[in-house]
């Protein structure tokens, strides 16, 4: 590690404000990418501006349609929420499978979708419940926040506060971890919302980032079934090749994670 600035903002309007005065700040919560990547000097920022302490970021509340999840709750928080288990037990199953306890306890919800890793599991629930994201400035729609690599709709200075989830019908996600890493090599989040419709993301086999899976959503709208999410063609076009794992098979893994995943909802 080397020398740097750290700060404890009392409010989004403070930690905008020691971030604009840095030469090259960052802002941190659970640190569970940022701290490693420093660690490994292939970043090094001037200051931290740590937004743990901020109230108001923490809580989660469930209504009648919505459960609103604070940027700063950490996986564990989720994970072991019985309202959020009520509400969307898939939303708390995702949370439970995030790396390891110790990442558990530190990561938080806020930073996962900002720093939108396409192997991170969250945007996965973002995109596929059609979630908003509430930030310091505005509220994003979950289609406008993820704009690819490592990269969202968010501005310089502008900090999540909340991502509301709207209740479904019925849901379930499905990954495929990497042994090692426990990062999904493909999850799937499958939805079927209150009003009918069927909304199915994919997290970790996109080169891209999380993307949805029109073709089986489609194949779902006309019947919902292990079978239907089965059938939907999964081209392996655009799809992420590495040593994990070659398009093709990622195309394979979206196809059995669908089925498993409408199974399991």
């Amino acid at each position: 590690m080397y020398a740097l600035n750290y700060h404890r903002a009392a409010s989004t309007s403070e930690a905008a404000t020691i971030l604009s005065a840095a030469s090259d700040g960052k802002f941190v919560a659970g640190g569970q990418t940022l701290i490693p990547t420093m660690k490994q000097r292939l970043a090094s920022p001037s200051d931290l501006v740590d937004l743990t302490r901020i109230p108001g970021l923490a809580g989660i509340e469930v209504s009648a349609d919505t459960v609103r999840i604070g940027a700063t709750a950490r996986h564990y928080d989720v994970a072991s929420s019985a309202a959020v288990a009520q509400a969307i037990p898939a939303l708390a199953s995702l949370a439970a499978g995030i790396g390891d306890p110790a990442v558990r306890y530190q990561g938080t919800i806020g930073g996962s979708i900002a720093n939108n890793d396409p192997a991170a599991d969250y945007p996965a629930a973002v995109l596929g419940l059609d979630a908003t994201v509430t930030t310091s400035k505005r509220t994003i729609a979950a289609a406008e926040f993820f704009q690819g690599l490592f990269t969202t709709a968010l501005d310089d200075g502008e900090i999540i506060t909340a991502i509301s989830f709207p209740i479904p019908a019925k849901a379930a996600y499905v990954k495929f971890p990497n042994p090692a890493s426990r990062y999904a090599m493909t999850g799937v989040f499958v939805a079927k919302m209150r009003d009918g419709s069927v909304r199915v993301a994919v997290t970790g086999a996109g080169a891209s980032g999380v993307f949805r899976a029109s073709a089986i959503e489609a194949a779902l709208g006309q019947h919902w079934s292990p079978e239907a999410a089965g059938s939907g063609a999964v081209s392996p076009d655009g799809l992420l090749s590495d040593i994990h794992g070659t398009a093709e098979y990622r195309a394979n893994l979206i196809s059995v994670g669908a089925k498993r995943a409408v199974a399991a909802a």
